[in-house]
């Protein structure tokens, strides 16, 4: 089973590569990009076949390793 988790920085935390994203769509001429947020997405592929399990297994595994809690938030979706 695919799952899919997105790591994202928490509102209110500075996100220099998405500042730096935003200043250079700017210079490259696409105007009117207020803000830009940028984060990774994780594809996990598990052996689990049920999808409640399996979704449980990877907000555990987003938890503990694949996204840092204090500054970044998470989502996990079954693909």
């Amino acid at each position: 089973m695919k799952l899919r988790v997105t790591v994202m920085p928490k509102n209110g935390v500075l996100d220099p590569q998405g500042k730096a994203i935003q200043q250079a769509l700017g210079g490259l001429g696409f105007s009117g990009v207020d803000d830009v947020r940028a984060g990774k997405v994780i594809i996990l592929d598990v052996a689990e076949t049920d999808p409640a399990k399996a979704k449980a297994t990877a907000e555990d595994m987003a938890r503990k390793l694949l996204a840092n809690t204090v500054i970044e938030s998470f989502s996990v979706e079954v693909a």
